[in-house]
């Protein structure tokens, strides 16, 4: 009789004797081999150490990015507001609180502020452009009233500070307007 392994069985000796290639084990040896090694177990441990520092924190808590989110959001609509002003030829005002930004738009070219103007559209929602932080965000301190005259040019430089877990610079250049 022939076996899958090629060998051949002997006729006096019990099927569960025989393993393939040869490995003989008592019946008592197998039951003795359940479990995990100990350097099973102290790789699991580590794997999960490094998830529990790592990716739940990530998961369950501030972690930074809302601030830094909020931050580029302020970048992008500011930079937005003075490309508005450049192509409207109009004065585009942004006007700060603790945790939002609004803009408006003149009505008239040439206008000192936007007291008579409309709210800036937002072109990505249809609505009004506004930046509100979440929850823990906000500018500190709170910013002057920040004003593109119809080249883009701002009144005066301006610095805004993000502040969350950590403080985020944000800077506008007095002559050329440009946002960073």
């Amino acid at each position: 009789m022939r076996l899958s392994g090629g060998a051949a069985r002997s006729a006096c000796a019990p099927a569960s004797a025989h393993r393939p290639f040869g490995i003989v084990a008592a019946p008592s040896a197998l039951a003795m081999q359940r479990g995990f090694t100990l350097t099973e177990l102290v790789v699991t441990i580590v794997i999960a150490g490094i998830l529990a520092a790592v990716a739940l924190p990530r998961f369950f808590g501030d972690t930074g990015f809302e601030a830094r989110q909020f931050r580029d959001e302020t970048v992008a609509a500011l930079r937005l507001a003075q490309k508005s002003a450049i192509a409207a030829r109009r004065t585009v005002c942004a006007s700060f609180s603790a945790s939002q930004v609004d803009f408006r738009i003149s009505s008239a070219q040439g206008a000192a502020d936007c007291s008579t103007g409309t709210a800036l559209g937002d072109p990505a929602g249809g609505g009004d452009l506004s930046v509100s932080a979440p929850s823990g965000v906000s500018f500190s301190p709170v910013p002057a009233a920040l004003v593109f005259d119809s080249a883009g040019r701002p009144g005066a430089a301006a610095s805004l500070t993000v502040a969350g877990l950590e403080s985020l610079p944000v800077a506008v250049e007095a002559e050329t307007g440009y946002v960073h």
